[in-house]
């Protein structure tokens, strides 16, 4: 989101999400064909649309839909009712900015058998989809690789069996040549469970490692 210091300080404005759990994405740039300050309501990567109000002290307007956008040319300015902007359009205006934007994050779930560091089947049959996920980022992408457990067993077993997991998967990944300073494995034991569980309670779900590729 667009920050006030971006903004000549003859054109201070306020930029305010109005639905702050929905990430709503507004982009400054100057245009001869539209407002010298130009903000655009984006979707999120999810499809989800969030909302923004762009305001100064002659006033406010709302942006509540994908691609809409307002804008001011000049300090004590009203920004302008808001108009719709076809992805075209948004492209050939934000298309450097939007290109220069990090990948979102994706990450697999591996699920293991109960109280071992041995991958299910299932799961192991993930291995090549996420080194393909990994050979398509255009930059060396850093990898979150965290263990889990249920609850069965003593808590002090299963923080040690939780970062045996995470270390199984990290040499998996290792083993096809990736750079060790990009993988990272961590373990959290019991605590953290996708599912939550009682005390002493077999969960497969629990069992797992979140390798996350940022």
């Amino acid at each position: 989101m667009t920050s006030p210091s971006q903004v000549r300080p003859s054109q201070a404005f306020e930029l305010r999400a109005i639905r702050p759990w929905l990430a709503a994405l507004a982009l400054l740039a100057l245009s001869a064909c539209a407002p010298n300050n130009l903000f655009v309501l984006l979707e999120d990567d999810d499809g989800k649309v969030g909302a923004i109000q762009v305001q100064n002290e002659a006033g406010a307007q709302t942006l509540n839909q994908a691609g809409q956008a307002t804008g001011l040319d000049r300090a004590g300015q009203e920004p302008v009712e808001p108009f719709v902007l076809e992805e075209d359009e948004i492209r050939e205006v934000f298309g450097e900015a939007l290109d220069a934007q990090p990948e979102p994050p994706v990450t697999f779930l591996l699920y293991f058998r109960t109280g071992t560091s041995e991958l299910t089947p299932e799961s192991q049959a993930l291995i090549p989809d996420i080194l393909r996920t990994i050979d398509e980022r255009e930059t060396p992408p850093r990898i979150a690789v965290v263990g889990h457990t249920d609850t069965l067993g003593a808590a002090s077993v299963n923080a040690a069996l939780s970062l045996d997991r995470a270390n199984v998967v990290r040499d998996l990944l290792l083993s096809r040549d990736l750079d060790p300073d990009f993988v990272e494995a961590t373990s959290h034991g019991e605590n953290n469970p996708l599912v939550p569980t009682a005390d002493e309670v077999s969960e497969p779900r629990n069992r797992r490692v979140e390798v996350t590729i940022r």
